[in-house]
This record gives structure tokens, C-alpha cells and sequence, in this order.
């Protein structure tokens, strides 16, 4: 896991030397089998997460070397979005990636249903729900190119200040996870 007492200067995150340790000694606690990397087994044992659906979304976020599994430098970049001392746009960045699967930098209606299905499970049909996601798609995009860019994102999700709730407070001794 490396010299914790590093990540700060070496990472340019958003938390003080208190909180890194703080976060190590939780990753620790996570990393069942000790080798050093978190699976997503791993993370449902987190209870602010076990009824989250978009899990997979956010561990496929934060694992930036794609092997699966999030060490404790992504785990200190991913969690870091989500200070209270993060940027409003680092966490715009972070919800529009939750939908732009593919990386591409734009949300395709492929990929808006797929995540709302996650989301929604089979509480809608699946005829009911691709008609949400085309209104959506409609209304959100302002180009006509059939796909929402991040500026297009970002205009609607700022006004609901989803930013706002997209924080992790890290307390003496346990961590908060409001997201």
C-alpha cells in the first residue's frame, strides 16, 4: 500500500495527512484478503453502498489501471472527487462519467439507458424507460448531435446542485459517505 504519509503532496488530493491515514487504516479494514487492493466484494461490505446500484459504475471509475480492482492510490484519487474541499467541476466530471461508459467524453442513449436501468431495475419496462431516455436526450441536447456532451451535463446537474451531495466527510474514526 505504500507510505500513506506520502499520498498527500505526492497525489495533489483534497485531504490533510489526518484524513489519508484515516482512509488507509478504512482501506485496510476493506482489504479483506490483504493484497493490497480493493474488489468489489470488498467494497459492498460498505453499508452506504450495499444498496447503491451504480457500484460497479464508481469502482470502474476509481480502478483507472482497468485490472478490476482499486488500490489505495486510486482509492485516495477517487475518493478524494468527493472532499468537501473538491472542486464543484471534479464532480461534475465524476457524474458524467457514471453515464459516459465508454469514456468518450459524451452520453449516448445506449449508455443513459443502461445506467438508468441500473438505477431503476424492473420497476419500468423496458419500452417505458427508453422513453424516458429519449425525452431526456431530446431536452438535454442543445447541438441535435443525439448524444449530451459534459458542458450539456453540466448546464442541468448544476442547477440541482447534485455537487453539493457528492461528498465524503472523513470523521475521527469512521468515514461518511453521502453519495
Amino acid at each position: 500500500m505504500g507510505n500513506e504519509s506520502s499520498y498527500q503532496a505526492e497525489l495533489c488530493n483534497h485531504f490533510d495527512q489526518e484524513e489519508i491515514k484515516r482512509l488507509g487504516k478504512s482501506f485496510r479494514k476493506l482489504d479483506l484478503d490483504k493484497s493490497g487492493s480493493l474488489s468489489i466484494e470488498e467494497f459492498m461490505r460498505l453499508p452506504e453502498l450495499q444498496q447503491n446500484p451504480l457500484v460497479g459504475r464508481v469502482i470502474d471509475i476509481f480502478d483507472t489501471d482497468g485490472n478490476g480492482e482499486v488500490d489505495f492510490h486510486e482509492f485516495i484519487m477517487g475518493t478524494s472527487q468527493f472532499s468537501v474541499k473538491g472542486d464543484e467541476e471534479q464532480k461534475l466530471r465524476f457524474a458524467f462519467r457514471i453515464y459516459d461508459m465508454d469514456n468518450d467524453g459524451f452520453i449516448s442513449n445506449g449508455e443513459l439507458f443502461q445506467v438508468l436501468k441500473m438505477m431503476v431495475g424492473n420497476n419500468l419496462k423496458d419500452w417505458q424507460l427508453q422513453q424516458l431516455v429519449d425525452k431526456s436526450i431530446l431536452v438535454l441536447d442543445k447541438d441535435g448531435d443525439g448524444r449530451i456532451s459534459f458542458e450539456e451535463f453540466s448546464d442541468v446537474v448544476k442547477a440541482m446542485e447534485i455537487h453539493k451531495k457528492l461528498v465524503v466527510f472523513v470523521e475521527h474514526g469512521q468515514e461518511d459517505v453521502n453519495a
